[in-house]
């Protein structure tokens, strides 16, 4: 019977030594680029698949190369998006993936951060529940390695974090509402508790003083970032005896329910009522009309925040960095 290929065919085949061929499979950086080039075209050839048990037990440092990664919900495509670059990058580095979606639900993200933890990830990538996260402050003061994304955690500093802009976005999302000739702006926003939903408030309130617009706190509404909450307080928004002509939601799936809503009243877009989502959708361009939004680069950012993960591992004492990306205004028709 033929043997299976291992490390020590690999490294006969490329003239190296089976040191090199591990280096090459788990640190593909510290290795001369010809002769990386050479053991993957080798491992490529004879169709080598590393003993992901046998990496473990070899690899310097006790790494297992896995990467943590804990989002809040998964039915939100912004969180697929951010899932797809850390997944692409984790697979450049050989890295496995563990995935858990805790649904907004503290007991939930309690319960799979023990998790994590018992499976002996190298590191997490995580959206923490809110900026006052003990469990996650608690495992970084441990010196346990993650990166936040998408939420910070308030004043805490010892942390690699990456963020968008979003007072910014929420702000230009606004502020071409009101350039479009609208005063009664209602903002839709998710769970009051998630920093995000605050700094997309912050800067629907900024552009609409900006514009001296007084500041109406019954077009003020925050849900639980899901899709039903979206859809219901924008039924009791257009019920009002004064309803809005413009509608500001804080993320996709509230767009999607206050879309719901607003179909079911019968009203026009943009004609009866104006709306731009903060997140953009592969399908917003599908819509009818198609959804002016304001764009997040998930991928980017779930790339990113892979790279900062797999350099703290590297390297525990690298000085903490802070990420802040750019949104995007798209503009198309239902403003």
């Amino acid at each position: 019977m033929k043997s299976e290929p291992n490390l020590k065919t690999v490294a006969k085949m490329a003239n190296v030594s089976i040191a090199t061929v591990s280096r090459a499979i788990n640190y593909p950086d510290k290795v001369d680029p010809s002769t990386l080039s050479r053991i993957n075209k080798i491992i490529k050839e004879i169709n080598y698949r590393p003993n992901r048990v046998a990496q473990r037990l070899r690899i310097k440092g006790g790494h297992r190369k896995i990467f943590g990664l804990l989002v809040p919900d998964i039915q939100n495509p912004f969180y697929v998006d951010v899932i797809r670059g850390v997944e692409d990058y984790a697979y450049s580095r050989n890295y496995a993936l563990l995935m858990c979606n805790f649904a907004q639900s503290k007991d939930k993200e309690t319960m799979y951060l023990n998790i994590m933890k018992s499976e002996s990830v190298d590191g997490m990538i995580v959206a923490p529940y809110d900026e006052f996260d003990k469990e996650v402050i608690d495992l970084l003061q441990k010196g346990f390695p993650i990166v936040c994304v998408d939420r910070g955690l308030g004043d805490y500093q010892d942390v690699d974090i990456i963020l968008v802009d979003n007072e910014k976005g929420a702000y230009e999302a606004v502020s071409l509402m009101i350039k479009k000739g609208h005063k009664r702006i209602a903002y839709i926003g998710g769970l009051p508790s998630i920093p995000t939903s605050q700094q997309r408030k912050d800067g629907y309130v900024k552009a609409l003083q900006k514009n001296n617009i007084t500041i109406d706190d019954s077009l003020i509404k925050f849900g639980d970032s899901k899709h039903e909450s979206g859809k219901e307080i924008a039924r009791k928004l257009l019920s009002l005896k004064n309803p809005p002509t413009a509608i500001f939601t804080g993320n996709n799936l509230i767009t999607l329910g206050a879309l719901e809503s607003i179909h079911a009243s019968g009203k026009k877009i943009p004609q009866d009522v104006a709306i731009i989502g903060f997140d953009d959708m592969p399908w917003s361009i599908s819509l009818n009309p198609p959804l002016t939004a304001v764009r997040q680069p998930g991928y980017e950012i779930g790339k990113r925040a892979a790279d900062m993960l797999y350099q703290r591992i590297m390297d525990p004492d690298r000085a903490y960095s802070k990420v802040m990306l750019n949104t995007i205004l798209i503009e198309r028709n239902s403003c």
